[in-house]
Parts: structure tokens; sequence; C-alpha cells
């Protein structure tokens, strides 16, 4: 009979177990000795590099999460801000490139929108040539860089499944950013130079600023008025019967599930109102600009629906026109005066002409930064002075009484061409074109949850495109999140030429 001992005896140590209980006890001692924060960044910590190292596609999570609230904590080194979300990028490549290395399957495609973004990174890279400051040059490519990579992560590991979660989580995020706003606005939290009528408080989240909260907010809305449109709108799916027949049918795909659409609608209502709470004018046009395109591409996927439209459009827009010179369109004197009050600065030439008052001075502080863009890019037509150079460039063409740079432009195209010249702008046309062209295409193809999120993503790009006449909304991560909704376009895209592509949806 063999005794217990001569067990234990043939039994190898296992030492790894061993080592996973020693890091378990010394994290368990850590949490319970360190302060309460350090104690859940920890755990948070753990959390987040675990499931990624397990699931890269888990990071993405984390990155929509990082991109309204990661401003919280960050550090400063040299000209950039890091925070969650550069952490978080860089643990999803990491991850991501060490199991293509376990299973010996380092091959990266390039998709769609893959040598548009490469040729902007030449662009930049060209103007390098003649940068005024390379730390300035090098913290924006390495935005870019992230924006590349993320896309392409997107397009090659993220299937139906991690579509469906990204989409519900980032609409769950955007409604919790919103609930934030709104507590500001209604209770006043927040500096003196927000307050609004002397009752309330522009709503700006974690942005620091109004302007790039409503941004944020005007680029996660459209997703749920896409799912809310698609799910009230029976859209068709178009797809070829076969690859020698030359002809087309439609397939109708299930309508979304009510819980979705309530999801959707609610967190889009939150959204909403706490765009309106911003006081945004660059949100609430780059909004209208979206929902209109929204609008569009529904009706081009009908032509009986689109006479309709244009017929009702004709006998609608007079008296519309009318009333908005009246001012009796029933929107608040207080709404009808934020929209319209630019509108008598849009002929100044020159800024130092005009005198600076209460009411006007964001109006023409915008326009003096425009005029210093303008007057860079007059000076260097081809390569601009350097990408990321607008701010340590400024005080060279500052204007009297705007001393103070902003960061940025306050108008993307203006900047890019005064960072980059001809050259970069051409190229960012380009790129937002080719963008563009594909939302299009997935929104005019696809059915079901996947036309919402091709309608979304539609009038994302939209709103993105108008707003950044007036603003730069790549800022604050805001551009990783751009970067997730547009590497799902291809899959959207696929899906819907599949036969059984409206079998299932959320």
């Amino acid at each position: 009979m063999t005794g217990s001992g001569d067990v234990w005896a043939t039994r190898a140590i296992d030492w790894a177990a061993i080592a996973a209980l020693g890091a378990a006890a010394a994290v368990a001692l850590a949490i319970a000795l360190l302060p309460l924060t350090w104690a859940f960044l920890l755990v948070f910590g753990g959390i987040a590099v675990a499931g990624t190292l397990l699931r890269p596609q888990f990071g993405l999570l984390l990155i929509l999460a990082a991109v309204p609230f990661g401003s919280l904590r960050q550090m400063q080194v040299g000209v950039m801000s890091v925070g969650a979300t550069e952490v978080l990028v860089a643990l999803l490549l990491a991850a991501w490139l060490m199991r293509m290395i376990a299973h010996r399957e380092v091959r990266i495609g390039l998709p769609w929108l893959g040598v548009p973004l490469l040729l902007f990174l030449g662009a930049m890279l060209v103007s390098l040539l003649i940068t005024t400051s390379l730390e300035y040059s090098l913290k924006e490519i390495v935005k870019w860089v992230e924006v590349l990579a993320i896309y392409l992560f997107v397009t090659h590991e993220v299937d139906e499944r991690w579509a469906r979660l990204l989409v519900m989580a980032l609409l769950g995020i955007g409604a919790v950013a919103a609930l934030q706003g709104i507590y500001q606005f209604l209770f006043q939290v927040g500096p003196e130079g927000f307050i609004l009528f002397d009752r309330f408080m522009r709503a700006y989240g974690t942005f620091e600023q109004p302007n790039p909260y409503g941004g944020y907010l005007g680029l996660t809305l459209p997703l749920s008025l896409g799912l809310v449109t698609a799910g009230v709108v029976r859209l068709r799916s178009r797809r070829p019967d076969g690859p020698a027949s030359g002809t087309a049918s439609f397939a109708v795909g299930e309508r979304i599930k009510g819980w979705w659409l309530v999801w959707a609608g609610g967190c889009g209502a939150l959204m909403l109102a706490a765009l309106v709470m911003s006081w945004s004018r660059g949100a609430w046009l780059g909004v209208a600009a979206g929902v209109a395109v929204i609008g569009v591409a529904v009706l081009a996927r009908s032509s009986r629906a689109a006479v309709l439209a244009v017929v009702l459009v004709a006998l609608v827009a007079p008296p519309v026109l009318l009333a908005v010179g009246l001012g009796r369109i029933g929107l608040p004197s207080s709404i009808v005066q934020r929209l319209s009050d630019f509108v008598p600065y849009l002929s100044v030439e020159d800024v130092r002409g005009v005198e600076i008052t209460d009411s006007n001075y964001a109006v023409l502080e915008r326009m003096a930064h425009w005029q210093a863009a303008v007057g860079m890019w007059t000076d260097h037509p081809w390569l601009g002075v350097g990408i990321g150079n607008y701010e340590p460039v400024y005080p060279r063409y500052a204007l009297p009484f705007w001393s103070v740079p902003l960061g940025h432009a306050h108008n993307y195209y203006l900047n890019i061409a005064a960072e980059t010249g001809i050259v970069g702008l051409a190229a960012y046309v380009l790129l937002w074109a080719v963008a563009l062209l594909g939302a299009w295409r997935a929104a005019h193809r696809a059915s079901g949850w996947q036309a919402g999120v091709s309608l979304g993503i539609l009038g994302m790009l939209l709103h993105l495109s108008v707003h950044n006449l007036v603003d730069n909304l790549y800022v604050h991560g805001m551009y990783l999140q751009l970067a997730i909704l547009l590497g799902m376009v291809p899959f959207l895209t696929r899906r819907s030429d599949r036969p059984d592509a409206h079998r299932h949806g959320p």
C-alpha cells in the first residue's frame, strides 16, 4: 500500500502556480495598504491589462471609455499629454502584435482607407523638412499613427459580435458623458465664465471647454439617430444575384429589436439634451449637417420617397425661410441669436479694424486665429510651417490684442493648410472624400442594424467636416473613436453582400 508521503514525493512542484499565488497575495496586500484611489487604479489596471492581453478587442471598449474620461488623469511629457488613451493604445497594439507572433501570422493587409491615410502621413513627414519645432511635429504625427494603427486593428480583428458590443458600449458611454454635462448645466458646476442667463452653466463634461464636449457628443449622437432611423424605416439591402447575371435583388432585413431601439433612443435623447446645454454653435451646425445627410441617404435608397421629399421641400422651404427671416420659427430667441450673431462678421477681411466687445469677443478671437493661419499659409504655400507647428509659430503672425495662442487655428482646414501647405491640405481632403464615399456606400447597401451603424458613421463624418470649420476635433482622443468607427465600414459592407447577412441582428 502506498502512503500519502510516497504520492507527494513523486509529484513535481508546480512553480508557476506558486508564483501566481504569490503575485495574487502581493496584489491583495497592496490593495489593502494603498490609498483608495491607488487601489482602484491598481485593480482597474490589472483588469485592463489582463482583459486586453486575453482579448485585444477588449482594449477598444476601454479606449472608447477613455475618450470622454481619460483626461481626468494625465501627465505631461514635454509638449505631449499622456493619459489613459495613450496607455491603452500601446497596450492594445502590443497585445495584437504578441498574438500575431504567437500564431506566426504577422500579416497586415491595407484596407480601403489605408492608402489615403498613408498619403496624409506622408504629407506630414514631408513638412518636417521646414518644421520649427520637431517636438510639436512628433506630437501630431504620433496622433495620426495611432489613428492608422487602430483603424487597421479594427478592420482585421473586429467581427459582428464585437461590432455590436462596441456600438452598444459607445452609446452608453456617450449617455454617461451627457448626464455629467446635464448635471453641470442644471447645478452651475464649473467656472464662472461658462454661466448662462445667470441660472445655468454651459455643459463641458471633462473636456475643460464646451466646444470639444459638444464635438464629442456630435460625433456620437449620429450613431443613435442612425440606429433609430434604420429601426423605424425598413431599409432594403441591394446585392447582386450572381457574378454573371448582371442583375440585382433587394433583401429586406429584419427590424432592429425593440430593446436596441430603446437603448439607442434613450442614449440619443440624453446626448441631444447635453448637446443643447453645451451652447456650442459648431456642434449644433455639425449635428444639423449629420441629420441632413442621414435623411438624404435614406431617401436615396427609395426613388419614390426621394421624389416626395423634393416636392415637400419645395412646398415647405419658402414659408420656413420667410419665418427664419422674421424670427418666427418657434425657437427661443436666445438660440436664434446664438446661431446668427456671427453673420455680420462674415464679410470682415481684417479683424484689426473691428472694435472688440463682450458680445463679439469669441467670434473675433476665432477670426484672428484664422487670419494668422492664412498668413502662415501665404508665406509657406506648399509645405506650410511644419505639422503641429501652428502654436510655436503663432507669435510671429499674431494680431494685436490676440497674442495668446490657442493651440490651433479653430478651423482645421486652415490649420492643416498653415502647417502642411497645399500638399497636406490636398491629402487631407482626399482622405475624407474617400471616407465619405465609403460610408455612403455602406449606408446605401446595408440593412438592419448594419444600416443603422452605417448611417450613423456617415452622419458622424458630416458633423466632423462641418464642425471642423470652426474648431479642431482631433483632440482628447476623439480621433481614436473616429478610427474605431471607420474601421467597421469594410465589415458592414462585406456582411451586406452575403446571402445570409440579414438573418441575424440585434
